[in-house]
């Protein structure tokens, strides 16, 4: 007896050396005690700095972890069954939460809110709301490698790339937006909107208010969508500050358009508040069929009650939850630096960024050749040999060979700092055998000196 098309087909994306890397962690993970020479986990955009900080709340909060309401158990009301709208305290907490990550310039209507099990949940419903299969949406790249998973295995819907470059930063251009629409054009693929994460996973920047303009304005154009992925909102530790596609709507008078309503926000409780296996994740729409929609849908993957009221209660102190996102920002901003500084000192540098629990990393000047092979070959060298596993840019769908998505926020500082050196005993093992083998072969080319440092570290500054 056969299976299904869906059960068989290998479109789900597993085979991304983003999730190989993953295994091969699994199969060896770091320990400093009892694994020290293990594969130490990068490729995890996790945020585990802040722990202390909710773990202290808990135990001032002890009636909210036990499930009590003024000292008697609620158990057994929250054993109950609880309809896919989602509990009424936890929504008015969960947008209040929104509002304040955005300085509160931007105000989100409980009614207008879907909860789901976890951002990729919100992503594919939202898709699954606004596209057929067979037709498109658009992403900037590089783009997160499990949008190949929650955009496109179960909805049938395509991703057309909107090819971003170094030249620039990576940043969203009109050219690129619209060679991107005409490519689909030319594929039969009609398009139904684009998509951006904003601030960027995987390069950790916050999109510019020339982005945003340029991005309203080309779907007012094409009478298409725009999906803001903002679940990274709340990590943005340097300027310039957030902006959300909410603001830019009211600044540009577009309430109660028909813009308005093909806007829709995606947003998680796993990366501002560190906690992804709590599985909260959230769509906000102003098109209420969206919203009657995605509800429906939401059954499939609900939040917990237990979690809800947990959640409810933590985010609606007025102390806690403004103090943590100020304190979590800083302890990232002193992460991230960390990072740079550590991988700048062995002459690697990092595109300049400002948010999110990773780092965009240019190792172009260590690859064997201009090719996405010679990338593979890197990574391989950096996961077996130096045992990091990190993500190599072509698994996010970046158009130039060399970049690699590096996260620092699932570790301690003492694990970091026992990455870095691991990494400058490779490059420092690669430069010293280049010497050698010029030594013995004069301007001859060998094989062992394809470890040449084509971009001096005077030229590559610039990027940090």
């Amino acid at each position: 007896m056969t299976l299904s098309k869906k059960a068989t087909c290998n479109s789900h994306g597993q085979d991304s050396s983003y999730f190989l890397g993953w295994e091969e962690y699994e199969k060896n993970p770091y320990d400093q005690l009892h694994n020290p020479n293990g594969i130490i986990q990068m490729g995890l955009a996790e945020n585990q700095l802040s722990f202390d900080l909710l773990e202290s709340w808990l135990a001032a909060n002890p009636d909210a972890a036990s499930f009590k309401r003024d000292g008697q158990s609620i158990f057994r009301e929250l054993a109950l069954f609880q309809d896919y709208h989602g509990l009424p305290a936890f929504k008015n907490a969960m947008v209040k939460f929104m509002s304040e990550i955005r300085g509160n310039k931007v105000k989100f209507n409980p009614n207008k809110l879907v909860l789901t099990a976890g951002a990729t949940s919100a992503n594919e419903t939202l898709i699954f709301c606004l596209a057929n299969p067979g037709e498109a949406v658009l992403l900037p790249t590089p783009y997160y490698p499990g949008f190949d998973r929650d955009l496109k295995w179960r909805t049938g819907v395509e991703i057309v790339p909107i090819h971003c470059t170094s030249s620039n930063g990576f940043r969203i251009t009109g050219p690129a937006l619209e060679e991107a629409y005409q490519t689909a054009q030319k594929r039969n693929l009609k398009v139904k909107g684009v998509l951006v994460t904003n601030p960027s996973n995987p390069l950790g920047i916050t999109l510019t208010r020339t982005e945003l303009d340029l991005l309203v304005d080309f779907i007012d154009q094409k009478g298409i969508h725009l999906i803001s992925d903002e679940i990274y909102s709340g990590t943005v530790f340097d300027s310039p500050s957030f902006v959300s596609i909410m603001e830019v709507l009211i600044n540009r008078n577009y309430i109660n358009t028909d813009v308005w309503d093909r806007v829709h926000i995606v947003y998680s409780l796993s990366k501002d508040l560190g906690l992804p296996g709590f599985r909260v994740g959230a769509i906000y729409s102003n098109d209420e069929m969206v919203v009657a929609a995605a509800t429906k849908m939401s059954s499939f993957g609900l939040v917990s009650s237990q979690t809800q009221y947990l959640l409810s209660a933590m985010l609606s102190d007025d102390k806690f939850a403004p103090n943590y996102v100020v304190e979590n920002q800083k302890r990232l901003k002193n992460r991230h630096a960390m990072l740079v500084r550590g991988l700048k000192s062995i002459g690697i540098s990092c595109l300049k960024s400002n948010a999110g629990l990773f780092c965009w990393v240019d190792m172009r000047h260590l690859l064997t050749a201009n090719t996405f092979e010679a990338e593979i070959d890197l990574w391989k060298k950096i996961v077996y040999e130096v045992g990091l596993n990190i993500s190599p840019g072509s698994s996010c769908h970046c158009d130039e060979p060399g970049w690699f998505r590096v996260c620092f926020a699932n570790m301690s500082e003492d694990t970091l700092n026992r990455a870095v050196q691991r990494m400058k005993a490779f490059v420092e093992t690669a430069r010293a055998g280049f010497s050698q083998n010029q030594t013995r072969s004069g301007s001859r080319r060998k094989s062992f000196t394809k470890w040449v440092f084509r971009l001096s570290f005077q030229d590559r500054d610039r990027e940090r």
